[in-house]
């Protein structure tokens, strides 16, 4: 596996660990209340893995808008993933992660940057990885 990519295996797909996640997870917010993450953390039977997904709301902007913000933030968790991925493989735990918007809409930032948002997803991956 790369060590700096972002597999399909890696993101959550299933209804089933949607609903698992939104009902069960934590929800944490980063220290500027830009962005928000809900995360599970369960023991797995095999090697521990980390999968996530970025949700949006559709008020937040334009489609154009809303699906770079999705791309940003899968970038910014891609070069940040290593730390927390090596904690969950360490101790066999399975970690799902949705990232979403807390105060970040298209009227407060209209061209969003990975220079914007990188400091704040590397907020949230700290916390959680002082959660294990």
């Amino acid at each position: 596996m790369k060590k700096f990519g972002l597999l399909k295996e890696e993101r959550i797909k299933s209804k089933k660990q949607f609903d698992h996640l939104y009902s069960t997870g934590k929800k944490i917010i980063s220290k500027n209340k830009r962005l928000k993450a809900v995360y599970n953390l369960t023991d797995s039977p095999g090697m521990g893995e980390v999968k996530i997904a970025v949700a949006i709301h559709k008020k937040a902007g334009t489609a154009v808008w809303r699906n770079r913000f999705k791309r940003i933030i899968r970038e910014a968790y891609r070069l940040n993933k290593h730390g927390i991925l090596d904690d969950a493989k360490s101790k066999s735990k399975l970690l799902l992660i949705a990232f979403s918007s807390n105060s970040l809409n298209q009227k407060s930032f209209k061209k969003i940057k990975l220079d914007d948002v990188m400091p704040d997803v590397i907020d949230l991956i700290g916390q959680i990885k002082s959660a294990f």
